[in-house]
């Protein structure tokens, strides 16, 4: 009891009167080379303290906290603490670890301050990384206790923001101007499937559905002819046979019928001159066949006549023999009615070049023969509705209807498509991409649309095809990708 009498007596002399209210203390302290970094998964935050201007009242303890706050406040992480001490207060502390009391605090950088004299705290530590680190701010809490463990008043420094972050200003591919057509060529192509009599190649109008047959022909004629805007400059007629008989039969039959057709046609359009007429054949059309074979999945007999096929050897008339000789009656009388009818044709392809259209005009066909329209006119007309408008899209898009190969068309709807956040329609557009331009506009559009992994091999191949700026948004999207990782 007599001890205790005088440890109670020694602790009122050093500890005589808290001091209560506010401190002041890390207005003393200076923080060097301060550096927050992201290292792996980890988040490493360096700082020199130094407290050579740091007068500690010998009975008090000075906590200091670094703490990481998220950028709205919402969240934080405290992290190893530092503890100055002064001259008393640290007597104290180190008689009760001594005697059992208490215990180290794991983790803890305990500092006796030495008043007067220079000292510096190389403090580090390492924290997992959490995004909502990311843009957030580095603060530094001092709590201030006295001789009785009381509360003496606390302090908050903020030293700064911590992994800035700001989302990365892709280089988005360019508006490309089409080029305009000097001369606007367009066809259409067409078949007409008119029956014969067995061998004949005549053009009999009254027989079976030739009648309705011919009237489409003439009526794809007049269609052009009336046209205005259009000016013929070609007919091409092509003749095909069916495989039964031989291949060289079957080659005059196809010239025969192709001959005799474009006569035909001839005749019913006079004021057409002979030199827009072209006459060619090819005889039997076998890769039809094959075709046709292929897409009889309800034919009993399409496996064994698959397996002919394969072992023709380029012998196309034996081939054919053979086939016929393995098929039942009615299997051989579908055959000739159902797949070798369709080969029995000739082709026709109306060849014509179409005026220039000025804007009014160009508005006009959009809505009714947008296929007589250029690329470049079309996008005259998109430009007057205003970049990015409801009419802007529209048009592009029948650009693209269009003229799916124009790289211009896909690249222009794609860009407007990425400008008005309709990421899906551009990846659409460009997903099957080759060269660096409309890689480079595809990857910005998978990274709009959050797939960061698809944009960084598009970017990539972007580069790999020659896209300078590519380069770029690569290096930025790595950059981003390195800083969230978790």
């Amino acid at each position: 009891m007599k001890k205790m009498m005088i440890f109670f007596a020694w602790m009122l002399a050093a500890c005589p009167m808290a001091v209560l209210g506010q401190t002041h203390y890390l207005e003393s302290l200076t923080l060097e080379n301060s550096k927050v970094e992201k290292v792996g998964r980890s988040v490493r935050v360096s700082v020199d303290i130094r407290l050579d201007a740091v007068e500690l009242n010998r009975q008090q303890t000075l906590r200091l906290v670094p703490v990481l706050v998220s950028a709205d406040g919402s969240q934080q992480m405290e992290l190893k603490p530092v503890v100055l001490e002064g001259k008393v207060r640290n007597k104290v502390i180190e008689r009760k670890i001594a005697l059992g009391a208490i215990s180290e605090e794991e983790g803890l950088v305990r500092i006796k301050r030495q008043n007067g004299k220079p000292q510096t705290v190389d403090y580090t530590t390492e924290v997992p990384f959490n995004r909502w680190m990311v843009n957030g701010r580095l603060e530094l809490r001092g709590y201030v206790t006295g001789c009785a463990e009381c509360s003496e008043g606390d302090e908050m420094l903020t030293t700064g923001g911590i992994l800035p972050y700001q989302d990365p200003v892709l280089a988005v591919s360019p508006f490309v101007q089409p080029e305009e057509e000097e001369v606007k060529r367009r066809s259409e192509v067409k078949m007409a499937r008119l029956e014969y009599p067995v061998n004949g190649y005549n053009v009999l109008p009254n027989f079976r559905k030739n009648s309705a047959e011919l009237d489409s022909v003439q009526h794809s004629l007049e269609t052009v002819k009336e046209n205005l805007n259009l000016t013929v400059t070609g007919i091409y007629i092509t003749g095909y046979a069916s495989p039964e008989g031989t291949a060289a039969y079957n080659l005059h039959l196809s010239q025969q019928r192709a001959e005799t057709f474009a006569a035909y046609v001839q005749k019913q359009n006079p004021e057409l001159k002979k030199e827009l007429w072209h006459v060619s054949w090819k005889g039997e059309d076998w890769d039809g066949f094959v075709a046709q074979v292929a897409q009889a999945e309800g034919w009993p007999a399409r496996a064994k006549v698959q397996e002919a096929i394969a072992q023709c050897n380029d012998n196309i008339d034996a081939c054919e023999w053979k086939i016929r000789q393995q098929l039942s009656s009615d299997d051989y009388r579908y055959l000739i009615d159902e797949l070798y009818a369709p080969l029995r044709r000739n082709e026709y392809r109306i060849e014509y070049n179409v005026r220039s259209f000025d804007l009014e005009e160009a508005k006009e066909m959009l809505k009714t023969r947008p296929d007589l329209l250029s690329v470049a006119e079309i996008q005259r007309v998109a430009d007057s509705y205003g970049r990015n408008s409801d009419g802007y899209r529209k048009a592009l898009d029948v650009a693209v209807r269009i003229y799916p190969d124009n790289l211009a068309a896909r690249n222009n709807a794609a860009l407007a498509a990425v400008e008005t956040e309709h990421y899906a329609e551009a990846i659409d557009l460009l997903k099957n991409a080759r060269d660096g331009a409309s890689l480079n506009l595809l990857g910005v559009a998978y990274w709009k649309s959050g797939q960061a992994d698809k944009a960084e091999e598009t970017f990539a191949r972007a580069v790999e095809a020659g896209y300078g700026d590519a380069g770029g948004n690569l290096k930025q999207l790595q950059e981003a990708k390195a800083l969230f990782s978790e």
